[in-house]
C-alpha cells in the first residue's frame, strides 16, 4: 500500500467520529471514510484492478468518488481523475492515456468498464519500475490540445505525511486538477473537515461558509469578483472566514482592494501552482501587494528572459502527448512572464496569452485591471484577435454592473483606458456577451500572435 495512504488510514481510525467530509445533506466521519476506503480496495481487487493499471475515475468530489480515489492510490494504480466537463472535451486525447479500466463514480452505483489498456508507454513504465502510484491530469488546452501530465503520485503525497495545523475548508477547486486534490489531501492529513460543494455560484458557496463555519476558502480572482458583483456578502454570515487563498489566474489590483475592503478581518494569500509542478509556498510582500515570494523546500526558481523556470522535486515525469518542457538542467519552463524585484515576483500572465499589436506586447491582465476600476463594469475578459494590419488587436468581453447603454459604456471604457494605458493597449472591440466570463478568463480566446 502507498505509505502516505496507509498512514492516513491509521490516522483516520484514531480520529474516530470526528467529521472528515460534508456533502449535500450528509457527513462522513474519519472512521467511516477509513471503512469506505478499505471496502473500495477490496471492491477494486475483485474487479481485477491491480498495481500499475491506468484507471480513469469519472466523478467529482463525493464520498464514493473520494473513497475510490484513495483506494486506487493505495493499490498503486495510475489514477486518471476526470470530471464530466473535462471528459466531454478530451475526445482522442482520452485514448492517448490508454486506460485499462474506466471507473464511473458519477451516479448512485459505481461501475467499472474494462478496456484494452495502453499499448506501451515509457512514462507508465517508469512508475511500474518504481513500484509507485501514478497520477495523470490534463491541462486546460487553452493554447492547443490538452496535455496529459504524468506524475509520480507518491512524490506529490510526500508533503502530507507531516501533519500541520488545519482549518475547516471548503474545497472550491476541481476534482481533476491538482489545486482541488491538494486541498483535499491537505485537509484529510490535517484532520479537519472538508466541505464539498455541488455549485460554485456565489450565494451557494457563501451559504456553505455560513452553515459549516468555513475558515479557509481556496478560490480564484474571478470568483471573488463575482462575489462582490452579486452582493452575496450582504446575504450571508461569513464571519468564520480566516483565510482566502487565490490563484489560477492573475489577480486584478482593483479586485484585491475591493474584496479586502469588504472582508477586512480575512487574510488574503496569493498561491502559485501548476499541474506540472504542484503547489508552491507563497508569501506576499504585504496584504495589498501582488508581489509574491515563491518556493519552499523542494523548489528552485530562476527567471530567464522574463519567463519563470522552476526545478521541483514534485515535478511531473513528462507529457504523454507532447514534447518535454524541461531544460537540459531540469528546470520546467512555466510560460509565465514575470517581473522581478529581489526575491519577489509579480506574475504578469501566460506568455502564450500575450497579444502582439504591431510588435508591442500587451498582457490581458494589465488591461483587465484598468477596466475593472470602473464601477460600471462587473467583469471583463481581454483577449487578442488577428488583424491584417497590426497582427492582432485588443478585444474585451465586458459584463456591465446593472443596466447599461452599450454605446455609452463602450465610450466610457475606451476613454478610461486611453487615460491610463498606451494607445496600442486600448481595446479596439468591446463586446457584451450574456454568458459568464469565468470560463473565458481561465481559458482565454486569444490569438497566438
Amino acid at each position: 500500500m502507498t505509505p502516505a495512504i496507509e498512514e492516513m488510514l491509521e490516522a483516520f481510525r484514531r480520529r474516530g467520529d470526528a467529521l472528515a467530509l460534508a456533502w449535500r445533506e450528509d457527513a462522513l466521519s474519519f472512521e467511516g471514510l477509513a471503512r469506505s476506503v478499505e471496502e473500495r480496495i477490496e471492491w477494486a481487487k475483485e474487479r481485477g484492478i491491480a498495481q500499475g493499471d491506468p484507471v480513469a475515475l469519472l466523478g467529482d468530489f463525493s464520498f464514493d468518488a473520494i473513497a475510490t480515489l484513495l483506494a486506487l492510490v493505495a493499490l498503486k494504480t495510475i489514477v486518471i481523475p476526470l470530471t464530466d466537463a473535462t471528459f466531454a472535451t478530451l475526445g482522442e486525447e482520452f485514448e492517448a492515456v490508454g486506460p485499462r479500466f474506466v471507473v464511473d463514480a458519477r451516479g448512485a452505483e459505481t461501475s467499472v468498464e474494462e478496456r484494452f489498456g495502453p499499448p506501451g508507454n515509457a512514462l507508465y513504465d517508469v512508475l511500474v519500475e518504481r513500484g509507485t502510484c501514478g497520477l495523470v491530469l490534463f491541462t486546460s488546452g487553452s493554447s492547443g490540445k490538452p496535455k496529459a501530465v504524468v506524475h509520480d503520485f507518491e512524490r506529490l503525497l510526500e508533503k502530507f505525511r507531516t501533519p500541520r495545523a488545519g482549518m475547516v475548508t471548503l474545497n472550491f477547486l476541481l476534482f481533476d486538477h491538482w489545486g482541488g486534490l491538494n486541498t483535499l489531501f491537505g485537509c484529510l492529513a490535517n484532520g479537519r473537515l472538508t466541505v464539498l460543494p455541488e455549485s460554485r455560484k456565489p450565494d451557494d458557496i457563501l451559504a456553505l461558509v455560513e452553515r459549516f463555519r468555513i475558515e479557509l476558502l481556496p478560490t480564484t480572482p474571478t470568483f471573488l469578483n463575482m462575489v462582490l458583483v452579486s452582493g452575496a456578502l450582504d446575504r450571508h454570515d461569513v464571519s468564520s472566514l480566516k483565510l482566502i487563498t487565490y490563484g489560477a489566474e492573475p489577480m486584478p489590483a482593483s479586485t484585491l482592494a475591493r474584496i479586502r475592503d469588504a472582508l477586512p478581518a480575512v487574510e488574503f494569500r496569493q498561491t502559485y501552482g501548476m499541474i506540472e509542478l504542484g503547489v508552491m509556498r507563497a508569501k506576499s510582500r504585504s496584504a495589498e501587494s501582488l508581489w509574491v515570494k515563491l518556493g519552499g523546500e523542494g523548489y528552485d526558481l530562476r527567471v530567464v528572459d522574463g519567463i519563470l523556470q522552476v526545478k521541483a522535486q514534485s515535478a511531473m515525469l513528462g507529457y504523454l502527448n507532447a514534447p518535454s518542457p524541461f531544460t537540459s538542467d531540469g528546470y520546467f519552463i512555466t510560460g509565465d512572464r514575470v517581473e522581478q524585484d529581489g526575491e519577489y515576483l509579480r506574475i504578469l500572465g501566460r506568455d502564450s496569452d500575450l497579444i502582439n499589436v504591431g510588435g508591442q506586447k500587451v498582457y490581458p491582465a494589465e488591461v483587465e485591471t484598468v477596466i475593472l476600476e470602473l464601477p460600471e463594469v462587473a467583469d471583463v475578459a481581454v483577449y487578442g484577435e488577428r488583424n491584417i494590419l497590426t497582427g492582432s488587436i485588443v478585444c474585451a468581453d465586458v459584463t456591465p454592473a446593472g443596466e447599461h447603454d452599450s454605446n455609452a459604456l463602450r465610450i466610457l471604457i475606451k476613454r478610461h483606458c486611453a487615460a491610463v494605458l498606451q494607445p496600442y493597449m486600448v481595446p479596439v472591440r468591446i463586446n457584451f456577451p450574456t454568458a459568464s466570463l469565468q470560463t473565458t478568463r481561465l481559458k482565454r480566446r486569444r490569438s497566438s500572435a
